[in-house]
This record gives structure tokens, C-alpha cells and sequence, in this order.
């Protein structure tokens, strides 16, 4: 299997390395468009450090010979390689968030309303054990409708945010768009309907600073980090809060907080039905039921240390069905993009304090490619 790569830096680096080639040993990198030659040789096994071709366009890719393309850009490039790779028909790998501007996103949806590419959007979530238990006990009924969800991403490592390249506003577009893409993603998929309505606050500049603000007794303990913008010229924000209507009128809370540390974190969700409430924790890799006319709380824990909980382990054996022609995508182009519409919408409310309905995609673009 003949890969051709966009973007081979540290995500795609693993996926490929570690999790891709676990799967299909014989799988090679044949061809890449990368700035850093240097840095994707080193990335690669020896033995395709000397036969791996550089080139510039996708054209070339395609030329090089390629069963598929993996696009592990910076964020605000993912959409323009992604419409590229459309025209090629060829299977694409796209790392998230899939667009960062909804000028982008419209353009997304228009080029894969008609194109016979496959594309795995990089959501690992949705697809880790943990999350497909939870979504089993969700369509079994087991605490009825879930009326309610409450879910919480208190990130450990939330300084990365600010101390690397991410910290550049006009690439990640916001931790609305950089981070909460997964959680949105994974929310609907175990509601099982779309987002339709946001409202949402966020705080930029309490915590983490540029070193040209004041320093006062309250700000004493902050991270001051350069070049990380301001709250009125675009920067990342310290924690964000939106409050999620779903299609069928479940309600939903979710909030980011990117100062936790250590035993602070916490990334997950708890589902409300009047028959029982279940939550779940990826940092415990556990779930827990509490039958509400019953005097039972059933309990469910991962076992193993898995890459991403899991998930990119499943993506990359789906990925490489896809390409063999033997499986559908499980995580669409479409899913992708319904992800991107409600962070827009939740970085829009963010910014003007109004209700802001999420884009729904049409009927014929959801099952256009899925």
C-alpha cells in the first residue's frame, strides 16, 4: 500500500508509524508535501528515508502512485488540501478540526457533495471502546431518552496551547475549533442527533498572558507566553462554555478549562434519562450506570494502555479498509463537518453573546459519501 502524505509532523507521524503500519506492515510513505525534508525523514523507517519523494502539488502525489493521502497540515490548511485530494477521488486521511472559517467549510461541502473520495476524519473519540460501550448502553434504552448531558474537558496539558505553534490564533481559529471538535463530534454522535442551537462564553487572558500585561497580586501565578495574541486581536481562550440544543431538543453543557493540572483532569460526559444516569471518564477509562428504579450501579472499565483510549488504533484499521474497498468511513466527511458548523457557532456566541443555530447539512450531502 503506497502512501502519500501532506503535513507529516508529530500527529501524523504516530498515526502512520504506530498505528497504520501495526496494522499493514507493508505499507509505505512514497511521497510527501512538506516543507521539512529533514525533520519527515527522520520521521520515516530507514529504509524509505532515501526513496521517499518531496513534491508540491497533489497532482504529483497522485503521479507518485499513491493508494491514498494522509493531510496532517497546521489546522487552517486542512480544507484546501482536503478539496484537492476531492478532485483525485482518491481515499483521504484528514486530521481535525477539518476547517477553521465556515468560508471553508461551505467550500468543503460543496466539493464532496459530488466526489467519490472516502474520507477518515480524524475523530478517535467517537471510535474508542470506552465511548462505543457508552453509546451501546445509550441505544439500549437502559436510562431511557438522554433529556440531558453534562460534559467536561479539564485538559492537563493545556499549556501547549500557548507555548507552541497552536498559540498562533490565525491557525487553530480558537479552542472552540482546535479542541471542542472532538467533544461536539462524540456528543452527537451518542445523542444521536445533530446540534442545532449554541450559546457560548469564553475567557481570554485571565490565566494565560502575553508578558506585556501587567503582572498584579491576582495574576501572580500565570503563564506569560509570547506571541500569543491578545483577547481583542484573536487569542486562545483560558476556558470556554457552551450550552448544546440537540435536533430532538436534548439539552447539553459543555465547558474546556485549559489550566488543570494532574489529578485535575477529567474528559468526558454524563447522559441524564429518567430511567438512569450514566457517566463516563476517558482519564479513568470508566463508565458507571445508576439504574434509578433499581438498587444497582453497574460499572465498566478499559483495560490496556491504548493510543488515544483506543481510538487511533480503530481509525487507522478503518482508514486501511477503506482504501482496500472492504468498509465505509465511520467517521465522514459529513461528521466532520457538522462538527466545524456547531464550533463555529459556538466561537460566534462567543464573541457576540447571542443564540447562534449551527449549519445542518442537506439530506443529499450527509449521504452523499457516508
Amino acid at each position: 500500500m503506497k502512501l502519500g502524505v501532506i503535513g507529516f509532523g508529530q500527529r501524523l507521524s504516530h498515526m502512520v508509524n504506530l498505528c497504520m503500519r501495526e496494522i499493514e506492515p507493508d505499507l509505505s510513505v512514497v511521497a510527501a508535501i512538506d516543507p521539512d525534508e529533514e525533520k519527515v525523514r527522520s520521521l520515516l523507517p530507514e529504509k524509505e528515508r532515501g526513496t521517499v519523494s518531496f513534491v508540491s502539488s497533489v497532482a504529483e502525489l497522485v503521479a507518485a502512485g499513491v493508494d491514498a493521502i494522509a493531510v496532517g497540515t497546521r489546522c487552517n490548511l486542512h480544507a484546501g488540501y482536503a478539496m484537492q485530494v476531492a478532485e483525485t477521488g482518491l481515499p483521504l486521511f484528514l486530521e481535525k478540526p477539518i476547517a477553521t472559517t465556515m468560508e471553508d467549510a461551505l467550500a468543503l461541502e460543496k466539493a464532496f457533495k459530488h466526489t467519490k473520495t472516502q474520507t477518515v476524519v480524524s475523530f478517535p473519540l467517537r471510535v474508542t471502546p470506552l465511548c462505543e460501550r457508552v453509546k451501546q448502553l445509550l441505544d439500549s434504552g437502559m436510562i431511557g431518552t438522554p433529556r440531558h448531558v453534562t460534559a467536561m474537558n479539564y485538559v492537563p496539558y493545556g499549556d501547549v496551547y500557548f507555548n507552541s505553534w497552536y498559540r498562533d490564533y490565525s491557525v487553530t481559529g480558537g479552542l472552540f475549533l482546535q479542541k471542542a471538535t472532538h467533544d461536539f463530534d462524540y456528543l452527537a454522535y451518542c445523542v444521536g442527533h445533530p446540534i442545532v442551537r449554541v450559546v457560548a462564553m469564553k475567557s481570554c487572558g485571565k490565566v494565560f498572558r502575553d508578558k506585556s500585561f501587567s503582572s498584579g497580586e491576582e495574576n501572580a501565578d500565570c503563564g506569560f507566553y509570547e506571541n500569543i495574541g491578545t483577547p481583542e486581536t484573536g487569542m486562545n481562550e483560558d476556558s470556554s462554555t457552551a450550552l448544546l440544543e440537540f435536533a430532538n431538543g436534548t439539552q447539553g453543557v459543555y465547558t474546556q478549562v485549559f489550566y488543570s493540572k494532574q489529578g485535575a483532569a477529567t474528559r468526558g460526559a454524563t447522559f441524564s434519562g429518567y430511567q438512569g444516569t450514566l457517566e463516563f471518564d476517558w482519564c479513568k477509562d470508566r463508565a458507571k450506570l445508576v439504574h434509578h428504579f433499581k438498587p444497582f450501579e453497574d460499572e465498566y472499565k478499559v483495560a490496556g494502555n491504548l493510543h488515544h483510549h483506543g481510538g487511533d488504533g480503530q481509525l487507522a484499521k478503518n482508514f486501511l479498509e477503506v482504501v482496500r474497498g472492504e468498509r465505509e468511513s465511520i467517521s465522514t466527511i459529513w461528521d466532520g463537518l457538522r462538527s466545524v458548523y456547531a464550533c463555529l457557532a459556538a466561537k460566534e456566541s462567543s464573541e457576540t453573546g447571542q443564540f447562534c443555530n449551527v449549519r445542518q447539512l442537506s439530506e443529499r450531502a450527509s449521504t452523499a459519501s457516508d
